[in-house]
């Protein structure tokens, strides 16, 4: 558990990222992310360059982009399932540098705003359901809840739709997020890269392979980066980061590989402006400008530091079976200190904005509270995964099976708290001073004390078998299926101390609740039929299921007490449907998919709203019905497409327990949408390959409106507004060394809110960035 409670950027990170700015800035001089390191214009590309891309570890031009999990036995077109592969290459050409980024572009992603037991960090709703826990690095579950800041040590990024847990175990049915990293590979290359921009942009990276002998390679990538976020007055991001890896016995039988990482960030927490989703009001409040701050910036910070090590170990017994072990060991701490928006809102107007009532004090932002909330917390993990590929035949039947057996372990210490208190821990006095709303004073200048008011502590296990194979009966027909059994076990401690602490010798008064334990026995499955009536098309039908306990996340403990107790319920359940086509097109270059889906849960844990029973009911359901649509590849020899669409038809079946329906309640939300489900999204990046030296590109994303959560039965059902956003590229190829590229993000300076927070009509939403531009240099050897 980290104990620094520092307030603001901490000297140890800044002395950290200024030595690393200097020395990498110092080596790279002007070099950057402008085009793959060994790649050739698009029209001398052959046929066999994804063969060339697997071989080399480099992302050329042409090549398939393929998912990297063992557990997916079947090709791409021969797999039962919705993927979707953002690879490096994309990465590089549109400078998608955090997760929320790379998110942003794939339709059916919406995100909230971190809140609750996980606390602030990525907040991802997949297909209309909650992916935080369904987050894999390398296939191994990185469910710690962080802000994922940097893609400079991923290979690709990939999203599986549909139910993840015959996959990862215990999770949700919109799917799962892989972040795939970079490995060593058989071949000398060094790229390094530095990048200048608007609102104080700077980032240098550097990726370098290097072979030692015939089968031992070292790769080292490191990054250092900071920016301030457009279009906002104090906000910023400063991080740095280092990943080395070695590989021994490349090209042989046995392949042994040892990963390190490390990464820091000094980040100013993003609660963004105060948003309306009421009857009076819809969006952002009248005053409010996108680029206003409104907690402390003197106070407010994020500091993240990530640590891994990663062991993975191959060997070929034959050309029909592979052993694989890959374990890791996993440190995440964050600090965060945070002073959300809240408080009452008093327009100019002389109206709450609020209730809609007259108000004394117009122009007035009456800060409430809770104000400078202190979360320091540390995830540990320790996982290992282990995989035997076999590929038989029984008869005429050819089989690709996959058998396995997966460990982990989680723990997890919180410390919570307020700094913004007198020593003792009472309220300062006077209070939080009121703040304009049009132009709020964000310092603090009232004491700063750290109080402890609570200390949670919890601890995951889990243990599974699972098998997939992929059964080949003839080339025009195959079954695809995967199950997996597992023991999940969870147990969380939490204990509050009472403010304002007694004067010494007196000790603070602490209240320890009792341990919270749950344990769960799963089988979770997944079965797909393929019918291919030409080699390079296929017509798939899938069927899944998800089943999630009451403690499926260290981070979040079940109820043991009280009147939401549901340490001793089944795990709730989801299921997902999937018709879908996929064809191969123009000898491969261009792929097309097309899918209807339907996911839904079920057993959803509500409050009973009876006094008399505390443990909550499993009445709740919801569904969402769908269609995806999606295009990659080379249209012609010089022009490159992806293009993805998500519909989404979200639907509440029942939102109240049996025990609260009529005559003593009404179920209000039943038939609205899910919240923070957006029925249509769109996704388009196009680049055109203008000479050898020239290459243009241009990409437009469009978020459509989304409900919020029904206030009360009487109330309107409010949704957010849709947006477009366009951004573009050039890239200018110098010589096969030198490459430059510019990027201008929101090219039309769009206004929009994402991560929007709604509770009862009132809650926070973060503009998103303004227009942007970076131009960045590439230099290889």
């Amino acid at each position: 558990m980290s104990s620094k409670l520092s307030v603001g950027v901490s000297a140890r990170a800044k002395r950290a990222l200024g030595v690393a700015a200097v020395a990498g800035l110092a080596g790279l001089g002007m070099a950057g992310a402008a085009f793959a390191a060994d790649e050739a214009p698009i029209a001398t590309v052959s046929a066999e360059a994804g063969d060339a891309s697997e071989v080399s570890g480099v992302d050329i031009k042409g090549a398939k982009d393929k998912p990297s999990s063992s557990k997916l036995t079947a090709a791409p077109l021969d797999t039962p399932q919705t993927i979707t592969v953002v690879s490096e290459r994309t990465l590089r050409d549109q400078n998608l540098l955090t997760l929320r980024d790379v998110l942003q572009t794939v339709p059916g992603i919406t995100f909230g705003a971190g809140e609750g037991g996980g606390g602030y960090g990525d907040s991802i709703n997949l297909r209309g359901y909650s992916a935080n826990n369904d987050i894999t690095t390398d296939g191994l579950r990185d469910s710690a809840q962080y802000s994922r800041t940097d893609t400079f040590n991923l290979q690709q990024i990939e999203v599986v739709n549909g139910s993840n847990g015959v996959y990862n175990g215990s999770g949700g049915v919109g799917g799962s997020i892989n972040l795939v990293s970079k490995s060593p590979f058989a071949a000398d290359r060094t790229t390094v890269a530095a990048g200048v921009g608007t609102d104080s942009y700077l980032r240098g990276t550097i990726d370098s392979n290097i072979l030692i002998g015939d089968d031992v390679a070292l790769r080292l990538n490191a990054m250092v980066h900071r920016n301030d976020v457009p279009g906002r007055d104090v906000e910023t991001y400063e991080r740095w980061g280092i990943a080395p890896s070695v590989t021994f016995g490349l090209g042989g039988k046995t392949q042994f590989t040892v990963a390190l990482f490390h990464q820091e960030d000094e980040n100013t927490p993003r609660y963004g402006v105060p948003y309306a989703s009421n009857a009076f009001l819809n969006g952002p409040l009248p005053g409010v400008k996108p680029s206003n701050y409104y907690g402390y910036r003197n106070i407010d910070t994020q500091e993240i530091g990530v640590d891994s090590v990663t062991l993975k170990l191959r060997h070929e017994f034959s050309d029909n079976l592979t052993l694989t072990n890959t374990g890791r060991w996993l440190k995440v701490t964050q600090l965060t200190i945070v002073d959300p928006p809240q408080g009452t809102w008093c327009l100019a107007s002389g109206f709450n904005a609020q209730t809609g009532a007259a108000c004394a004090i117009p122009g007035q932002y009456v800060v409430g509270g809770p104000r400078g909330n202190l979360r320091d917390t540390e995830n540990v993990q320790l996982a290992n995964q282990t995989d035997l590929n076999w590929k038989f035949e029984t008869g005429a039947v050819k089989h690709n099976l996959v058998v396995g057996v997966a460990f982990s372990n989680e723990t997890y210490d919180f410390v919570g708290g307020n700094v913004l208190r007198n020593p003792l821990g009472a309220t300062p006095n006077p209070t939080h001073p009121n703040m304009d709303i049009a132009n709020p004073n964000n310092v603090w200048s009232g004491p700063v004390n750290f109080i402890k008011t609570a200390v949670n502590d919890g601890e995951l296990s889990n243990q599974a078998v699972y098998a997939f194979d992929n059964i080949e009966f003839s080339p025009m027909f195959s079954i695809n299926a995967g199950i997996r059994w597992e023991n999940n076990e969870g147990e969380f401690t939490s204990a509050t101390i009472a403010t304002p602490y007694p004067a010494p010798p007196a000790s603070p008064v602490v209240t320890t609740a009792p341990t919270a334990r749950n344990e769960e026995t799963l089988v979770s499955y997944r079965i797909g039929g393929v019918f291919k009536p030409m080699e390079n098309a296929s017509i798939y039908l899938a069927y899944g299921n998800v089943s999630t306990p009451s403690q499926a996340s260290v981070n979040g403990g079940c109820a043991l007490t009280g009147t939401a107790q549901n340490c001793q319920l089944d795990p709730e359940e989801g299921e997902v449907i999937e018709l879908g086509t996929k064809w191969d097109l123009m000898d491969g270059r261009l792929s097309l998919t097309g899918a209807l889906f339907q996911n839904t849960r079920d057993k959803i844990r509500l409050a009973s709203n009876d006094p008399a029973i505390p443990v909550q009911q499993q009445d709740g359901k919801s569904r969402v019905r769908g269609v995806t649509l999606g295009a990659s590849g080379q249209i012609l020899p010089s022009w490159t497409v992806i293009a993805n669409y998500t519909y989404l038809d979200s639907e509440i079946l029942q939102n109240v327990a049996g025990t609260a329906l009529p005559p003593n309640n009404i179920d209000y939300t039943k038939g609205d949408p899910i919240p923070l489900t957006p029925r249509h999204a769109f996704n388009v990046w196009t680049t055109w390959q203008i000479n050898e030296q020239w290459m243009a590109g241009i990409g437009a994303n469009y978020a459509g409106q989304y409900a919020f959560a029904r206030a009360s039965a009487t109330a309107p059902l409010i949704e957010s507004d849709d947006y477009w956003l366009l951004n573009a590229s050039v890239t200018w190829t110098i010589n096969d060394k030198v490459g430059l590229q510019l990027n201008v993000k929101n090219l039309t300076d769009e206004e929009y809110y994402t991560n929007i927070r709604s509770n009862s009509g009132f809650g926070w939403a973060i503009p998103g960035d303004a227009r942007s531009a970076t131009l960045t240099t590439t230099v290889r050897f």
